[in-house]
């Protein structure tokens, strides 16, 4: 049975992205530094291969690990696959909460593409659609 281990990013700027999705998830900045390095350096990889990736996970592993790969080129469309981030545990946020998590990561640099406020069959629908700052697409409930 395959599990999930890694969410995978290609970037123009992968330490910068990989900082900005760290700042979503509250995780602490990253850089491969330390005996990660050494061992990621005696396998075969360089200083110039590591300046063209980027990482953001929990120091516990509770989260979803993030990798950033560079890009070979500009991103050219939508995304397949997008990321929907809760903003509050367990149950729906009030629209003040859902509002202060969008600006917190505006504030971060992600952008607010619309806000979706709808009925989709018997459910009601109010998120933000947004991208990050390289233009991938989430979505904040």
């Amino acid at each position: 049975m395959a599990t999930l281990t890694n969410f995978v990013f290609y970037a123009n700027d992968p330490q910068t992205l990989s900082d900005f999705w760290a700042r979503a998830f509250n995780y602490p900045l990253q850089r491969f530094e330390g005996e990660f390095r050494e061992m990621l350096l005696a396998n075969g990889l360089t200083d110039a291969d590591l300046a063209k990736r980027g990482l953001a996970e929990s120091t516990d592993g509770s989260g979803p690990r993030l990798f950033f790969h560079h890009a070979n080129g500009p991103k050219t469309g939508r995304n397949r696959v997008h990321m929907d981030l809760q903003t509050v545990q367990g149950r729906l946020p009030t629209n003040e909460e859902l509002d202060a998590e969008k600006d917190r990561l505006v504030a971060l640099g992600a952008s607010v593409v619309r806000l979706i406020d709808q009925d989709w069959g018997p459910a009601h629908e109010h998120y933000y659609q947004m991208q990050d700052p390289e233009g991938n697409e989430f979505c904040l409930h």
